[in-house]
């Protein structure tokens, strides 16, 4: 269960001061190697409210109203973000039955290599993505990777064959790789663990909008007949557009540390910053340690939670590109399919808000898990075998749909569970990563020779899905066994004597193997 699930403790805050330099040691003077390696290790949040003067008291209504500040002003951010990344990814999806495999005549599985490409891009930039969300700024380098992916969306309208769809898709993945971590990373700052999963739940609602909006953008541009400029191609230049004014959005107005937000007061960020050190996993400390990136390869949780995410991206890359396509081939017209796929969105939201209100109140994220699993296995059951019905077949896309909430699970998982600065910005790009793994095996399974039915395809979701639910148990009792096992070692108790030790421990650029007060959430 998670520790910080029900209440978290209301702590001592500092009020204004006239300046702010979070790199600072005036709290505690650099006195020799020693002193000055332990500045380092420490927090850059911790510097600041060692630097605040005027102490209050935060009481409950002010931590309440201050989420709630904090809620409307980065959460929507985040929102337009993860909405505007899943339509411009699925808008191949739409395209396909807007007529672009026509047009740029695409023959056997270029379409799906067109797809999978998008992942493999992704899951490569993922590598320098984990090397430079240590190094930046972690909102600028979210809003630049929002404009640029914009701009490949509405690059690629001027697609004229295979090779340059190609090109497109690999340049929109490169960009959008960096829309996960950056989000986990931003959503652990502002909230403790608890708080955070309703809202890592809100920006992954995106998901399900963007399914719902992209039915209807492919409806309406299906309506445009014009003959030297098709809809689809009109279609991406939208997109595009939209998308860069986001990433414009987020570039100017999403901070990237609550020490850096200008929408709160000096007292509300030391506030905030005291009531999220339970986390115990940090805000910002640019010095790489070698040792945490090590750890992660002896990390039994990491090689589950990448598993998972990979089983359950199978499912989740079937539905997203080739739901539309699925629908079709029922026997629909492609503006009667587009529309049809617009309840999966509704799916996705509904199962995505179940899950994060039971996780903020109940914790337990193994049984939300695998309570998504089975409709989604059950999704896949009637997609392989009630052929006869197209109502059948219906209801097995919608449910599988259930999946997608899972994902955000892992996501938010991955960001309470692992600490250290290092490790942490590491494996959110591994799991991130991992997304694409799945997606990348998950449309390799739509061969040109199954078509129309793609029974193997189908099969393939109900396996993983089934496979995903056995390994998120197995994952649960393994966090049981770590806590456990940290339970029978006492922590350290050293220099208790040093004024502010305690809360300096809170800070301390620790992995969660490495502190031995750390506990994890299952």
């Amino acid at each position: 269960m998670d520790s910080h699930s029900k209440s978290e403790p209301i702590t001592e805050v500092k009020g204004d001061t006239s300046s702010r330099d979070t790199s600072s040691s005036h709290a505690h003077p650099v006195t020799d190697k020693g002193h000055e390696a332990r500045h380092q290790d420490l927090d850059q949040a911790y510097w600041y409210v060692q630097e605040s003067s005027n102490a209050v008291e935060a009481t409950p209504t002010e931590l309440r109203r201050l989420r709630r500040k904090i809620d409307w002003w980065i959460v929507p951010i985040m929102f337009l973000c993860y909405t505007m990344q899943f339509i411009d990814k699925v808008s191949l999806n739409y395209a396909a039955v807007m007529g672009l495999n026509q047009e740029l005549k695409l023959k056997g599985n270029e379409f799906t290599n067109a797809a999978t490409w998008f992942f493999i891009a992704f899951l490569i930039a993922e590598v320098p993505n984990a090397i430079v969300l240590q190094r930046v700024p972690v909102a600028k380098w979210l809003g630049l990777n929002v404009i640029l992916w914009g701009i490949a969306t509405a690059c690629t309208a001027a697609a004229k064959d295979y090779v340059t769809l190609l090109t497109a898709r690999i340049f929109l993945g490169i960009f959008e790789a960096a829309i996960a971590p950056c989000l986990i990373l931003i959503s652990s700052q502002w909230y403790t663990k608890s708080e955070a999963a309703p809202r890592f739940s809100i920006w992954y609602a995106g998901l399900g909008v963007g399914q719902i909006i992209g039915g209807i953008v492919s409806y309406a541009f299906q309506q445009v007949k014009n003959p030297t400029f098709s809809g689809w191609k009109i279609m991406f230049i939208v997109l595009g557009l939209v998308t860069v004014i986001i990433g414009f959005i987020t570039l100017f107005f999403l901070p990237d540390t609550p020490m850096k937000a200008r929408f709160l007061s000096e007292p509300e960020k030391v506030m905030l910053l005291k009531h999220v050190s339970v986390n115990q996993t940090g805000i910002r400390n640019k010095n790489y340690k070698l040792s945490q990136a090590l750890e992660i390869l002896m990390d039994p949780a990491l090689y589950l939670l990448v598993l998972v995410t990979i089983l359950i991206s199978i499912s989740s890359g079937v539905i997203t590109t080739y739901s539309a396509q699925l629908i079709r081939n029922f026997g629909y017209k492609p503006p009667t399919a587009a529309l049809l796929n617009m309840p999966s969105g509704i799916v996705s939201i509904a199962s995505t808000f179940i899950v994060g209100y039971g996780v903020r109140h109940t914790s337990n994220r193994w049984a939300w898990i695998v309570a998504c699993c089975i409709p989604g296995i059950l999704g896949g059951g009637l997609m392989s075998f009630a052929t006869s019905t197209k109502a059948g077949q219906l209801a097995g896309i919608y449910l599988v749909n259930s999946i997608t909430a899972t994902l955000i699970v892992i996501y938010q998982w991955t960001g309470a569970n692992v600490a250290g600065q290092t490790k942490r910005v590491i494996s959110v790009a591994l799991v991130s990563g991992s997304f694409s793994v799945g997606n990348i095996i998950g449309p390799q399974t739509f061969q040109a020779k199954d078509a129309p039915d793609f029974i193997p395809a189908k099969i393939t979701v109900l396996a993983t899905q089934s496979a995903a639910a056995l390994m998120t148990v197995v994952l649960f009792f393994y966090y049981v066994w770590a806590n456990k096992r940290k339970g029978a070692t006492p922590a350290v108790e050293e220099n208790l004597g040093m004024p502010g030790r305690d809360e300096e421990r809170m800070w301390e650029d620790r992995t969660d193997k490495q502190n031995p007060t750390f506990r994890y959430v299952y």
